[in-house]
């Protein structure tokens, strides 16, 4: 069933090879990584069928399994196939090792930034057991698993644990890489929006970068004028 699942991805994909475009998609991607060369919108029509079906038909072992063999493929739309199977499939822990994977190999914004906000945050809000783990990603070795920890909590508005959020800030407000200082400015804008007041006064005691400042800052004079 997996094998014809995977085939039909294939079929359905490589129906729409465009050369130049994937020539243009894999040069904003800094050419590491090969492309078909399909936009978004257009990828998710050709697909859907295969995804509702696999979805519907599949146990959760086994979208993991066509999950992990879309993501060996070479191409970057497979990858993003395999992504959002994990969104639609709503995982249990069992899918951590999986997750996890998928951070931390073929790791980019693109893949890394829907895994933490829409695969590892919705998980966490539904099995809070998995917190304790994401609290040590806060201090890993691996770039994209600190990132994730810093962004997972995105679209979590009020129920965002704040102490956590501030924490995994702290921890990394001296990691000199950009996507770290991206990630906690852009979650800190996030939860701004949700409580101005506290973002200020957490910058404010806190010795950030300047991009995760001014990044966290963006909003606030908006949000705390209309308050």
């Amino acid at each position: 069933m997996l094998a014809r699942y995977l085939a039909e991805y294939q079929h359905q994909l490589n129906s729409a090879v465009n050369p130049i475009r994937a020539a243009g998609m894999s040069a904003y991607m800094k050419h590491q990584f090969s492309f078909i060369g399909i936009p978004t919108p257009t990828r998710r029509k050709l697909i859907k069928t295969v995804e509702v079906a696999a979805v519907q038909q599949c146990c959760k072992a086994d979208l993991l399994e066509l999950a992990q063999a879309l993501w060996q493929l070479p191409e970057r739309e497979y990858h993003y196939c395999a992504i959002e199977l994990l969104v639609r499939g709503q995982l249990s822990l069992a899918a951590l090792p999986v997750i996890e994977q998928f951070i931390c190999t073929q790791s980019w914004w693109d893949s890394v930034d829907t895994l933490a906000s829409k695969v590892v945050g919705d998980l966490a809000r539904r099995e809070p057991e998995l917190i304790p783990q994401l609290d040590q990603w806060q201090t890993s070795k691996h770039l994209w698993l600190r990132r994730t920890a810093i962004i997972y909590q995105l679209s979590w508005k009020t129920a965002t644990d704040e102490a956590r959020l501030f924490q995994a800030c702290y921890i990394n407000r001296t990691d000199p890489d950009f996507f770290i200082r991206k990630a906690i400015g852009w979650a800190l804008r996030q939860y701004a929006r949700t409580a101005p007041q506290a973002v200020i006064e957490f910058v404010a005691q806190t010795p950030l970068s300047p991009l995760s400042q001014r990044e966290a800052l963006k909003h606030c004079n908006t949000q705390t004028q209309s308050t």
